[in-house]
């Protein structure tokens, strides 16, 4: 499903047009962008959470030349699935 099946989705369930899903869809996106920015976890109970985590700097290597590389220290977003999500899907 890509995002405009999933806007068409949305505004089939909830009874809205497909610009107010979009821009509901948007506003989620920017809500969970921002608190995750700022360092903070977000729990919706029963779906999952979503929360950063410092994945360290390391050495790598070029595939093509072999030479060894620095991959720097990173932030990644992370998604755990909640008890209900998980049980939904299997």
């Amino acid at each position: 499903m890509n995002k405009t099946e999933l806007v068409a989705k949305i505004a089939e369930g909830a009874e809205l047009s497909k610009a107010e899903a979009a821009r509901a869809l948007k506003s989620f996106e920017e809500a969970v962008t921002e608190t995750m920015k700022n360092g903070e976890k977000i729990s919706i109970v029963g779906f999952g959470s979503f929360e950063t985590s410092t994945r360290a700097a390391r050495t790598g290597r070029n595939p093509q030349t072999g030479k060894e590389i620095q991959i720097p220290e990173a932030v990644v977003p992370k998604f755990k699935a909640g008890k209900s999500l998980k049980d939904s899907v299997n």
